[in-house]
Protein backbone atom coordinates (compact mmCIF):
# COMPACT_ATOMS: atom_id res chain seq x y z
CA UNK A 1 0.00 0.00 0.00
CA UNK A 2 1.33 3.61 -1.07
CA UNK A 3 0.92 5.90 1.34
CA UNK A 4 0.93 9.97 1.07
CA UNK A 5 1.84 12.76 4.00
CA UNK A 6 -0.27 15.93 4.82
CA UNK A 7 1.17 18.44 4.08
CA UNK A 8 0.85 20.57 7.41
CA UNK A 9 2.69 18.98 10.04
CA UNK A 10 4.25 15.69 8.29
CA UNK A 11 1.87 13.08 9.33
CA UNK A 12 1.90 10.03 7.17
CA UNK A 13 -2.13 9.49 6.32
CA UNK A 14 -3.54 7.26 3.55
CA UNK A 15 -4.67 8.45 0.38
CA UNK A 16 -8.24 9.51 -0.91
CA UNK A 17 -10.51 6.93 -0.33
CA UNK A 18 -8.10 4.44 2.10
CA UNK A 19 -8.87 4.51 6.10
CA UNK A 20 -6.16 6.71 7.41
CA UNK A 21 -3.44 4.86 9.50
CA UNK A 22 -3.77 4.97 13.23
CA UNK A 23 -0.79 4.20 14.97
CA UNK A 24 -2.12 3.62 18.52
CA UNK A 25 -3.70 0.77 16.87
CA UNK A 26 -6.74 1.16 19.04
CA UNK A 27 -9.18 3.70 17.03
CA UNK A 28 -8.63 6.43 20.36
CA UNK A 29 -7.09 9.61 20.78
CA UNK A 30 -4.91 10.84 23.63
CA UNK A 31 -7.93 11.65 25.57
CA UNK A 32 -8.14 8.35 26.61
CA UNK A 33 -5.93 6.06 27.64
CA UNK A 34 -4.35 3.70 24.83
CA UNK A 35 -1.45 1.49 23.75
CA UNK A 36 1.41 2.08 21.17
CA UNK A 37 3.85 -0.79 20.04
CA UNK A 38 6.94 0.18 17.47
CA UNK A 39 9.61 -2.08 16.29
CA UNK A 40 12.73 -0.75 14.84
CA UNK A 41 15.42 -2.79 13.04
CA UNK A 42 18.88 -1.66 14.10
CA UNK A 43 22.02 -3.19 12.36
CA UNK A 44 22.65 -5.84 15.10
CA UNK A 45 19.76 -6.04 16.81
CA UNK A 46 15.51 -5.56 17.00
CA UNK A 47 13.74 -3.36 19.36
CA UNK A 48 10.05 -3.99 20.17
CA UNK A 49 8.44 -0.71 22.26
CA UNK A 50 5.05 -0.83 23.79
CA UNK A 51 4.28 2.47 25.62
CA UNK A 52 1.41 3.41 27.29
CA UNK A 53 -0.21 7.20 27.33
CA UNK A 54 -2.98 8.57 29.06
CA UNK A 55 -5.03 11.79 28.93
CA UNK A 56 -2.09 13.07 26.50
CA UNK A 57 -0.11 14.11 30.01
CA UNK A 58 1.97 10.77 30.28
CA UNK A 59 3.76 8.07 28.62
CA UNK A 60 5.39 4.97 29.62
CA UNK A 61 7.48 2.63 28.14
CA UNK A 62 5.50 -0.49 29.88
CA UNK A 63 7.20 -3.32 27.33
CA UNK A 64 10.58 -3.66 25.77
CA UNK A 65 12.03 -6.41 23.51
CA UNK A 66 15.48 -6.73 22.22
CA UNK A 67 16.87 -9.56 19.85
CA UNK A 68 20.30 -10.00 18.05
CA UNK A 69 20.33 -10.75 14.25
CA UNK A 70 22.27 -10.51 11.54
CA UNK A 71 21.24 -7.23 10.37
CA UNK A 72 21.34 -5.60 6.85
CA UNK A 73 23.98 -3.87 4.54
CA UNK A 74 23.98 -2.03 1.45
CA UNK A 75 20.43 -2.71 0.91
CA UNK A 76 19.87 -6.19 1.66
CA UNK A 77 19.46 -8.44 4.77
CA UNK A 78 22.17 -10.31 6.11
CA UNK A 79 19.95 -13.49 6.69
CA UNK A 80 16.90 -13.40 5.45
CA UNK A 81 15.96 -16.72 6.47
CA UNK A 82 16.32 -16.09 10.05
CA UNK A 83 15.00 -12.83 10.46
CA UNK A 84 10.81 -13.39 10.92
CA UNK A 85 12.40 -15.52 14.03
CA UNK A 86 14.16 -12.48 15.08
CA UNK A 87 11.19 -10.31 14.94
CA UNK A 88 8.95 -12.68 16.92
CA UNK A 89 11.35 -13.45 19.48
CA UNK A 90 11.80 -9.47 20.22
CA UNK A 91 8.01 -9.13 19.63
CA UNK A 92 6.92 -11.79 22.09
CA UNK A 93 9.86 -10.35 24.98
CA UNK A 94 8.05 -7.08 24.69
CA UNK A 95 4.38 -8.39 25.11
CA UNK A 96 5.93 -10.31 28.29
CA UNK A 97 6.85 -7.68 29.52
CA UNK A 98 4.27 -4.85 29.02
CA UNK A 99 1.56 -7.61 29.57
CA UNK A 100 -0.44 -6.60 26.23
CA UNK A 101 -1.11 -8.73 23.18
CA UNK A 102 0.62 -6.41 20.22
CA UNK A 103 -1.80 -7.09 17.10
CA UNK A 104 -0.98 -3.38 15.31
CA UNK A 105 2.50 -2.10 15.29
CA UNK A 106 4.50 0.69 13.86
CA UNK A 107 7.47 0.32 11.98
CA UNK A 108 10.54 2.72 11.94
CA UNK A 109 12.39 2.46 8.48
CA UNK A 110 16.18 2.51 8.93
CA UNK A 111 18.81 4.64 7.25
CA UNK A 112 19.80 2.20 4.96
CA UNK A 113 16.54 1.83 3.05
CA UNK A 114 15.78 5.49 2.75
CA UNK A 115 16.82 8.75 1.00
CA UNK A 116 16.24 12.51 1.77
CA UNK A 117 15.68 15.17 -0.42
CA UNK A 118 15.70 18.38 0.77
CA UNK A 119 13.32 20.88 -1.37
CA UNK A 120 13.43 24.86 -1.33
CA UNK A 121 10.31 26.47 -2.59
CA UNK A 122 8.70 29.85 -2.11
CA UNK A 123 4.86 31.53 -2.50
CA UNK A 124 3.76 34.26 -2.70
CA UNK A 125 1.23 36.87 -0.22
CA UNK A 126 -0.97 39.12 -1.82
CA UNK A 127 -3.96 41.55 -0.12
CA UNK A 128 -4.14 44.56 1.66
CA UNK A 129 -2.80 43.18 4.54
CA UNK A 130 -0.53 40.79 3.36
CA UNK A 131 0.65 37.68 5.71
CA UNK A 132 0.90 34.55 6.27
CA UNK A 133 -1.97 32.49 6.79
CA UNK A 134 -2.02 28.55 7.19
CA UNK A 135 -3.24 28.44 3.60
CA UNK A 136 -0.22 29.66 2.72
CA UNK A 137 1.54 27.15 4.40
CA UNK A 138 -0.26 24.21 2.78
CA UNK A 139 0.16 25.92 -0.62
CA UNK A 140 4.48 25.90 0.05
CA UNK A 141 3.78 21.84 1.23
CA UNK A 142 1.80 21.26 -2.62
CA UNK A 143 4.38 22.97 -4.23
CA UNK A 144 7.36 21.46 -2.68
CA UNK A 145 6.03 17.95 -3.46
CA UNK A 146 5.65 19.09 -7.32
CA UNK A 147 9.28 20.28 -7.52
CA UNK A 148 10.04 16.80 -5.79
CA UNK A 149 8.21 15.09 -8.85
CA UNK A 150 8.45 11.46 -8.87
CA UNK A 151 10.87 9.43 -7.10
CA UNK A 152 11.43 5.72 -6.67
CA UNK A 153 9.97 4.60 -3.37
CA UNK A 154 7.27 6.13 -0.98
CA UNK A 155 7.55 8.92 0.98
CA UNK A 156 7.20 7.95 5.25
CA UNK A 157 7.93 11.93 6.14
CA UNK A 158 8.41 15.25 5.48
CA UNK A 159 8.55 18.41 7.50
CA UNK A 160 9.80 22.13 7.59
CA UNK A 161 13.45 22.83 7.58
CA UNK A 162 12.97 26.53 7.90
CA UNK A 163 10.29 29.39 7.01
CA UNK A 164 11.03 32.57 5.99
CA UNK A 165 9.59 35.79 4.97
CA UNK A 166 10.85 38.09 2.12
CA UNK A 167 14.62 37.10 2.97
CA UNK A 168 14.44 37.69 6.88
CA UNK A 169 15.27 35.31 9.53
CA UNK A 170 14.49 31.46 9.39
CA UNK A 171 11.34 30.69 11.69
CA UNK A 172 9.01 27.22 12.26
CA UNK A 173 6.00 29.91 12.97
CA UNK A 174 5.76 31.74 10.05
CA UNK A 175 1.86 32.40 10.11
CA UNK A 176 0.96 35.59 11.40
CA UNK A 177 4.34 37.45 10.14
CA UNK A 178 3.78 40.05 7.12
CA UNK A 179 5.42 40.07 3.84
CA UNK A 180 5.35 39.19 0.24
CA UNK A 181 6.63 36.30 -0.42
CA UNK A 182 7.41 33.03 2.29
CA UNK A 183 9.58 30.44 1.00
CA UNK A 184 10.64 27.42 2.68
CA UNK A 185 12.84 24.42 2.90
CA UNK A 186 10.88 21.37 2.95
CA UNK A 187 12.25 17.57 3.25
CA UNK A 188 11.12 14.42 2.22
CA UNK A 189 12.32 11.39 3.68
CA UNK A 190 11.67 8.68 0.73
CA UNK A 191 11.64 4.58 2.03
CA UNK A 192 12.54 2.12 -0.36
CA UNK A 193 9.70 -0.13 -1.52
CA UNK A 194 11.64 -3.45 -0.84
CA UNK A 195 11.91 -2.75 2.86
CA UNK A 196 7.83 -1.65 3.21
CA UNK A 197 6.47 -4.74 1.06
CA UNK A 198 8.92 -7.26 2.75
CA UNK A 199 8.40 -5.74 6.33
CA UNK A 200 4.88 -5.82 5.96
CA UNK A 201 4.56 -9.72 4.46
CA UNK A 202 6.55 -11.17 7.40
CA UNK A 203 4.16 -9.23 10.02
CA UNK A 204 1.05 -9.62 8.56
CA UNK A 205 2.08 -14.02 8.23
CA UNK A 206 2.86 -12.99 12.11
CA UNK A 207 -1.03 -11.92 12.08
CA UNK A 208 0.32 -8.06 12.79
CA UNK A 209 -0.99 -5.16 11.42
CA UNK A 210 1.56 -2.30 10.35
CA UNK A 211 -0.23 1.15 11.70
CA UNK A 212 2.20 2.87 10.54
CA UNK A 213 6.19 3.22 8.42
CA UNK A 214 8.20 6.05 10.19
CA UNK A 215 11.97 7.37 9.32
CA UNK A 216 13.93 6.24 12.44
CA UNK A 217 16.55 9.01 11.89
CA UNK A 218 14.05 11.73 11.63
CA UNK A 219 12.71 10.47 15.22
CA UNK A 220 16.66 10.23 16.75
CA UNK A 221 17.44 13.47 15.33
CA UNK A 222 14.44 15.16 16.87
CA UNK A 223 14.62 13.66 20.14
CA UNK A 224 18.09 13.88 21.07
CA UNK A 225 19.30 16.83 19.08
CA UNK A 226 18.69 20.29 21.32
CA UNK A 227 16.45 22.59 19.07
CA UNK A 228 18.63 25.44 19.29
CA UNK A 229 20.90 23.82 17.98
CA UNK A 230 19.03 22.21 14.93
CA UNK A 231 18.12 25.94 14.46
CA UNK A 232 22.24 26.47 13.74
CA UNK A 233 22.31 23.01 11.70
CA UNK A 234 23.72 20.07 13.88
CA UNK A 235 25.19 16.81 12.37
CA UNK A 236 24.10 13.61 14.15
CA UNK A 237 26.58 10.68 13.47
CA UNK A 238 25.14 7.27 14.54
CA UNK A 239 28.01 4.60 14.26
CA UNK A 240 25.94 1.35 14.88
CA UNK A 241 27.36 -2.45 14.39
CA UNK A 242 27.56 -2.59 10.78
CA UNK A 243 26.44 0.93 9.39
CA UNK A 244 27.12 4.51 10.29
CA UNK A 245 24.13 7.10 9.86
CA UNK A 246 24.82 10.70 9.06
CA UNK A 247 22.51 13.07 9.44
CA UNK A 248 22.55 16.73 8.54
CA UNK A 249 19.63 18.10 10.91
CA UNK A 250 18.12 22.00 10.44
CA UNK A 251 14.39 23.13 12.24
CA UNK A 252 12.18 20.28 12.15
CA UNK A 253 14.06 18.43 9.47
CA UNK A 254 17.05 15.93 8.59
CA UNK A 255 18.03 17.79 5.25
CA UNK A 256 20.85 15.11 4.18
CA UNK A 257 21.13 11.40 5.52
CA UNK A 258 23.68 9.06 4.25
CA UNK A 259 24.50 5.78 5.31
CA UNK A 260 28.42 4.15 5.07
CA UNK A 261 28.96 0.76 5.35
CA UNK A 262 31.33 0.42 8.42
CA UNK A 263 30.48 0.64 12.20
CA UNK A 264 31.67 -1.13 15.33
CA UNK A 265 31.52 -5.00 13.98
CA UNK A 266 34.07 -3.96 11.45
CA UNK A 267 36.16 -2.42 14.47
CA UNK A 268 36.11 -5.71 16.34
CA UNK A 269 36.52 -8.11 13.09
CA UNK A 270 39.86 -6.10 12.29
CA UNK A 271 41.11 -6.84 16.30
CA UNK A 272 40.01 -10.37 16.06
CA UNK A 273 42.05 -10.72 12.52
CA UNK A 274 44.74 -8.09 13.88
CA UNK A 275 45.21 -10.60 17.01
CA UNK A 276 44.55 -13.78 16.65
CA UNK A 277 41.54 -14.37 19.10
CA UNK A 278 38.01 -14.89 18.67
CA UNK A 279 35.63 -12.22 17.60
CA UNK A 280 33.82 -12.75 20.55
CA UNK A 281 36.99 -12.13 22.81
CA UNK A 282 37.60 -9.24 20.51
CA UNK A 283 34.06 -7.54 20.75
CA UNK A 284 35.21 -7.76 24.69
CA UNK A 285 38.38 -5.55 23.58
CA UNK A 286 36.47 -3.27 21.41
CA UNK A 287 33.87 -2.68 24.29
CA UNK A 288 36.35 -1.77 27.42
CA UNK A 289 39.18 -0.20 24.71
CA UNK A 290 40.44 3.71 26.23
CA UNK A 291 40.75 5.56 23.41
CA UNK A 292 44.09 8.30 23.91
CA UNK A 293 45.53 6.57 26.97
CA UNK A 294 49.18 5.90 27.71
CA UNK A 295 50.41 2.83 26.68
CA UNK A 296 51.52 1.59 29.63
CA UNK A 297 48.64 1.93 31.89
CA UNK A 298 46.14 -0.28 30.20
CA UNK A 299 46.01 -3.74 28.87
CA UNK A 300 43.33 -6.37 27.58
CA UNK A 301 42.61 -9.91 29.19
CA UNK A 302 40.56 -12.11 27.22
CA UNK A 303 39.40 -15.53 26.66
CA UNK A 304 42.04 -17.09 24.23
CA UNK A 305 40.32 -19.74 21.34
CA UNK A 306 40.35 -22.75 23.88
CA UNK A 307 37.96 -20.94 26.34
CA UNK A 308 40.24 -22.21 29.01
CA UNK A 309 43.19 -20.17 29.20
CA UNK A 310 43.63 -15.90 29.28
CA UNK A 311 45.69 -13.55 27.15
CA UNK A 312 46.83 -10.27 27.81
CA UNK A 313 47.22 -7.60 25.05
CA UNK A 314 49.34 -4.33 25.88
CA UNK A 315 47.11 -0.89 24.61
CA UNK A 316 49.75 -0.28 21.95
CA UNK A 317 49.10 -4.10 20.80
CA UNK A 318 45.52 -3.28 20.51
CA UNK A 319 45.65 0.21 19.28
CA UNK A 320 48.22 -0.74 16.69
CA UNK A 321 45.05 -3.29 15.00
CA UNK A 322 41.57 -1.50 16.15
CA UNK A 323 42.53 2.67 15.36
CA UNK A 324 43.16 2.22 11.80
CA UNK A 325 39.79 1.04 11.35
CA UNK A 326 38.31 4.37 13.21
CA UNK A 327 40.78 6.45 11.65
CA UNK A 328 38.97 4.69 8.83
CA UNK A 329 35.83 5.60 9.78
CA UNK A 330 36.07 8.97 10.80
CA UNK A 331 37.83 9.75 7.30
CA UNK A 332 34.95 8.49 5.78
CA UNK A 333 32.48 10.65 7.70
CA UNK A 334 34.77 13.62 6.93
CA UNK A 335 34.32 12.82 3.52
CA UNK A 336 30.75 12.35 3.87
CA UNK A 337 29.77 16.00 5.33
CA UNK A 338 32.21 17.55 3.28
CA UNK A 339 30.72 15.80 0.23
CA UNK A 340 27.30 16.69 1.79
CA UNK A 341 27.05 20.75 0.48
CA UNK A 342 26.17 21.73 4.25
CA UNK A 343 28.91 24.14 5.69
CA UNK A 344 29.36 23.32 8.98
CA UNK A 345 29.83 27.36 10.94
CA UNK A 346 31.64 27.89 14.02
CA UNK A 347 28.59 27.08 16.20
CA UNK A 348 26.92 24.27 14.50
CA UNK A 349 27.43 20.52 17.14
CA UNK A 350 28.34 17.50 15.53
CA UNK A 351 26.74 15.08 17.96
CA UNK A 352 27.27 11.16 18.71
CA UNK A 353 25.56 8.32 19.57
CA UNK A 354 25.32 4.38 18.44
CA UNK A 355 26.97 2.01 20.28
CA UNK A 356 30.10 1.63 17.35
CA UNK A 357 32.41 4.33 19.52
CA UNK A 358 29.76 6.87 21.84
CA UNK A 359 29.92 3.61 24.70
CA UNK A 360 33.83 4.21 24.99
CA UNK A 361 35.61 5.69 27.41
CA UNK A 362 37.49 8.68 25.10
CA UNK A 363 35.84 7.50 21.64
CA UNK A 364 33.75 10.89 21.91
CA UNK A 365 37.53 13.02 21.91
CA UNK A 366 39.22 10.62 19.68
CA UNK A 367 36.46 11.32 16.61
CA UNK A 368 36.11 15.03 17.74
CA UNK A 369 40.08 15.25 16.97
CA UNK A 370 39.75 13.20 13.69
CA UNK A 371 37.21 15.12 12.46
CA UNK A 372 38.64 18.86 13.47
CA UNK A 373 35.13 19.91 15.07
CA UNK A 374 34.04 19.21 18.57
CA UNK A 375 31.89 16.33 19.07
CA UNK A 376 29.49 16.05 22.05
CA UNK A 377 27.13 13.55 23.40
CA UNK A 378 23.65 13.14 22.71
CA UNK A 379 21.35 14.94 25.60
CA UNK A 380 20.34 12.93 28.23
CA UNK A 381 16.65 12.38 27.48
CA UNK A 382 15.29 9.29 29.29
CA UNK A 383 15.54 7.61 32.50
CA UNK A 384 14.88 3.89 31.32
CA UNK A 385 16.77 2.87 28.27
CA UNK A 386 18.77 5.69 28.16
CA UNK A 387 22.06 4.06 26.62
CA UNK A 388 22.78 5.29 23.11
CA UNK A 389 22.34 2.05 21.80
CA UNK A 390 18.58 2.35 22.31
CA UNK A 391 18.79 6.00 20.48
CA UNK A 392 17.12 4.85 17.23
CA UNK A 393 14.44 3.13 19.02
CA UNK A 394 13.17 5.95 21.50
CA UNK A 395 13.21 8.71 18.72
CA UNK A 396 11.18 6.28 16.63
CA UNK A 397 9.11 6.13 19.25
CA UNK A 398 8.81 9.76 20.19
CA UNK A 399 7.89 10.80 16.73
CA UNK A 400 5.22 7.99 16.52
CA UNK A 401 3.69 9.59 19.49
CA UNK A 402 4.49 13.25 18.15
CA UNK A 403 2.69 12.35 14.97
CA UNK A 404 -0.33 11.44 16.92
CA UNK A 405 -0.62 14.65 18.98
CA UNK A 406 -0.35 16.53 15.62
CA UNK A 407 -2.80 14.37 14.05
CA UNK A 408 -5.17 15.05 16.70
CA UNK A 409 -4.53 18.79 17.39
CA UNK A 410 -7.62 21.16 16.71
CA UNK A 411 -7.66 22.59 13.38
CA UNK A 412 -4.79 25.04 13.09
CA UNK A 413 -3.43 24.22 15.89
CA UNK A 414 0.38 23.55 16.53
CA UNK A 415 1.36 20.03 18.55
CA UNK A 416 3.23 21.67 21.56
CA UNK A 417 2.22 19.20 24.71
CA UNK A 418 4.18 15.83 23.49
CA UNK A 419 7.32 17.90 22.75
CA UNK A 420 7.59 17.26 27.08
CA UNK A 421 6.91 13.45 25.91
CA UNK A 422 7.56 10.63 27.52
CA UNK A 423 7.30 12.51 31.36
CA UNK A 424 7.60 9.72 33.56
CA UNK A 425 11.17 9.02 31.74
CA UNK A 426 12.22 12.48 31.68
CA UNK A 427 15.40 13.01 33.58
CA UNK A 428 15.25 16.59 33.93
Amino acid sequence: MLWAVDAACGIRSAPAGVARADPTGTGECFAMKSTIAAIDFGTSKIVTLVAETSGGQRCDIIGAGKCSYDGFLEGEWNNPADLNDAIHRSIEEAQNQAKRKIREINVGVPGEFTRVYAVETSVSIQGADPQVTPRHVEKIFANADKELGPVRGVVVHRSPAWFMIDGGKKTLEPVGQKGAELKAMVSFVVADTFFLDDVMARLRDMDLTVSGFFSSCTGEAMLYLLEEDRDRTAFLIDIGYLCTDVMAVEGDAVIFQKTLPVGGGHIAADVAEGLSIPLDSAEQIKKEYVYQMPTVSQSYTVPSGDGVKTETFTQEQVAAVLEPRVDEIADMIRECIDDSGIKLRDWSVIYLTGGGLSLNRGGKDYLSAKLGKTVRETVKRTIKMSSPIYASAMGLMDLIIDTIEAHNAPTGGMAGGMKEFFRSLLGG
